[in-house]
């Protein structure tokens, strides 16, 4: 099993082969991994998105993507990423003021 960690991902973990993990700073883990269903001939291929209970039991939910609303996903995260990264307009900078 390997590991990588990097604080600003949080832990990531490739424990199963085609899937992999993130844990959360809260306890959440998110696992990510292709599935394929359906007759072997025309298989249904989706991208299924698990994200488990936290630390105080509440439940997680999952969805099963296909691979265009699974990149869709994947745009609008790095778009919010970006935005929560950048000061907000009017709100001094932590060490900058």
């Amino acid at each position: 099993m390997a590991t990588v960690s990097d604080a600003r991902v949080g832990r990531i973990d490739e424990s199963r082969a085609g899937e992999s993990r993130i844990v959360t700073t809260c306890g959440r883990r998110i696992a990510v991994r292709c599935l394929r269903l359906g007759h072997p001939d025309r298989p249904v291929r989706r991208i299924a998105l698990e994200v488990g209970e936290d630390r105080g039991g509440e439940p997680g939910v999952w969805a099963a993507l296909s691979p265009d609303e699974a990149r869709g996903l994947a745009l609008l995260l790095l778009q919010q990423a970006g935005t929560a990264e950048r000061p907000a307009a009017g709100l001094p900078q932590h060490g900058m003021d």
